[in-house]
């Protein structure tokens, strides 16, 4: 059987040992993670049933190993790096198997490290690990894992570029589809359609919306029938092995007035201006702070709430983003290797791309025309 691990073992063993070096630290005998991005990152293990009971255990010492159903044993044999492993069966008492397989590795007593913020672990599978282990001590790994997952291995980065090319993809097929007498429904599969024949594995078209649902964030497409006049706001959100790249433009259906047209110009410009002092070292608050009093200056928007950079990276549904955003407050620095969604609001109008952050500045990975968008 054929291994088809999304990257060299040398990789994953590296990732393993920055956590391992950081377990000891904390004076923890192991960590289980649960969070599906964290059990993938680090034993390359990948089933698109990661919402059933599962997690990737890490020994302070010694080699991970994962728990999961069986049904999933082809994909754990064939992406896993790791042989040391585990597997409950429907009917099973899934707590006593991954019981014994705890104890097993760790023995009866170990201080062990939990992604408490995990949305796989909920609040019965916490209270059921705590009654099968009295003798152990749980302490919360908190952001342990996606931490070190904030800054991207080259490797990492060229799954991300592939996926900004399905981006493309995808806003050029809503680009040839988008006319007035075309419902919403009818743009989003052809951008799906676009994106996968481009090499997304990820199904969905992203925020799609025109009418009054233009003006809000996270329009989800509809039966609408776009009408002359319309603006369609539209986020292509495809991913290469779960790493994803996307980016946003506004569609004026049929026609944009001069008002529009300068709307955008000065919206594009203000982007322009926060990407051009994002390199390493420099505080994220510096290009946000340009966004916010570029757009409220220019009388764009009478407040602005929302984060304008997120992190994003390897990320499964449900996860839309990584837990780094520029928003006021915000005292972090970009590094090299950190990939981010950069985007501007204001009005009806939307426009946003993915850059990776290099030695010395950026790279934008989406490379779709900077500009409004008016079709015939």
């Amino acid at each position: 059987m054929s291994k088809a691990a999304w990257f060299e073992p040398a990789e994953y063993h590296q990732r393993v040992a920055r956590v391992q070096a950081l377990l000891r630290a904390r004076g923890v005998d192991a960590l289980i993670a649960f969070q599906p991005e964290s059990v993938t990152w680090l034993t390359g293990f990948f089933t698109r049933g990661y919402s059933t009971f599962q997690f990737a255990l890490v020994p302070a010492e010694g080699e991970p190993g994962v728990l999961c159903r069986d049904v999933a044993r082809y994909y754990l044999d064939t992406t896993c790096v790791y042989a040391d492993n585990a597997t409950w069966s429907d009917g099973d008492d899934r707590f006593a198997v991954a019981a014994a397989f705890l104890r097993r590795r760790l023995g009866t007593k170990a201080r062990i490290a939990l992604e408490m913020s995990a949305w796989q672990l909920n609040a019965e599978r916490w209270e059921k690990l705590k009654a099968a282990f009295p003798d152990h001590e749980f302490v919360d790994a908190g952001d342990l894992v996606s931490r070190l997952r904030f800054v991207k291995s080259p490797a990492e980065i060229d799954y991300q570029r592939r996926a900004a090319r399905a981006a493309e993809a995808g806003m050029a097929a809503a680009v040839a589809t988008a006319r007035a007498g075309v419902s919403e429904r009818i743009v989003a599969a052809e951008i799906v359609a676009a994106m996968i024949r481009a090499g997304s594995d990820h199904p969905g078209p992203g925020p799609l919306s025109s009418g009054e649902r233009a003006f809000h964030l996270h329009g989800g497409f509809t039966d609408r029938v776009l009408e002359t006049g319309d603006t369609l706001q539209c986020e292509c959100t495809p991913a290469v092995r779960h790493y994803h790249a996307r980016f946003m433009r506004t569609i004026k259906i049929g026609t944009a007035t001069d008002a529009e047209r300068r709307k955008l110009e000065t919206i594009i410009a203000i982007q322009d201006a926060a990407l051009a002092e994002v390199r390493p070292g420099v505080s994220a608050a510096i290009p946000d702070r340009i966004y916010r009093e570029g757009i409220l200056g220019a009388g764009l928007r009478k407040d602005y709430t929302n984060k304008t950079f997120y992190a994003i990276g390897l990320m499964m549904p449900p996860v839309g983003g990584e837990a780094l955003e520029a928003a006021p407050g915000a005292t972090w620095t970009f590094e090299p290797g950190m990939v981010f969604h950069t985007y501007v609001l204001a009005d009806s109008f939307g426009f946003s791309e993915t850059i990776a952050i290099t030695a010395d500045g950026y790279e934008r990975l989406t490379r779709y025309p900077r500009a409004l968008i008016v079709t015939p």
